[in-house]
């Protein structure tokens, strides 16, 4: 008799990638897709879930006012940054809205994937707990004052507006000591793809 039945697919392994500000997380998780993993880009996709999940759109109405999104019914991003920037608590309350629908949107897209390894990046991979439902992470980090020139020279943004977003987020030395992989991204592009092979071998042999 044939068994027409497919074969049990072996588990999925989840690696976070995460970094702050101007690390190069993003520049590194490009590698990775090249390399041929698939990548979940969880900030990417939050900002298509915000405007097309319905129900999620009425409760940040409910959370921040109807000046959440704009005439034409699309996330005020800048709007909403400048209300939950200096107020923890509203959010915390934000966060805790987006992330939930960020995380079933996460699970749809691992259950089509076809290879042994995927890769979440995420900004807040250690901030929100993330890493406990990874098999592995990933930091990419550098010197703070290479990060702050990275950001002012892509965002066109000072010294002082790139040094608050820094200070809000998690210290890199908290981070260096969760993470299970570390690449310092201090050199150039080429350093940094080098590295990053490197650093995936180290993965797919585990």
């Amino acid at each position: 008799m044939i068994n027409d039945e497919p074969e049990p697919r072996v588990s999925t392994k989840i690696i976070g990638i995460t970094g702050g500000i101007g690390s190069g997380k993003s520049t590194v998780s490009k590698f990775i897709e090249e390399a041929g993993y698939p990548v979940y880009y969880s900030d990417i996709r939050a900002k298509t879930i915000v405007n097309d999940n319905l129900p999620l759109k009425q409760q940040i109405k409910e959370l921040l006012g109807e000046n959440a999104y704009d005439e034409d019914g699309l996330y005020n991003r800048k709007y909403v940054s400048d209300l939950v920037f200096e107020n923890d608590e509203l959010l915390l309350n934000l966060n805790a809205l987006i992330h939930p629908a960020v995380k079933i949107d996460f699970e749809n897209w691992v259950i089509q994937q076809m290879t042994p390894f995927v890769f979440k990046e995420t900004a807040l991979l250690f901030e929100l707990k993330l890493n406990e439902s990874c098999f592995k992470s990933l930091l990419i980090t550098a010197d703070d004052n290479c990060r702050l020139k990275r950001v002012m020279d892509r965002d066109d943004k000072t010294y002082r507006e790139v040094e608050s977003v820094m200070l809000k987020q998690m210290p890199e030395k908290d981070k260096i000591k969760l993470a299970d992989f570390i690449i310092f991204n201090n050199d150039g592009l080429e350093e940094l793809e080098e590295e990053t092979k490197k650093v995936l071998n180290e993965i797919v042999l585990l």
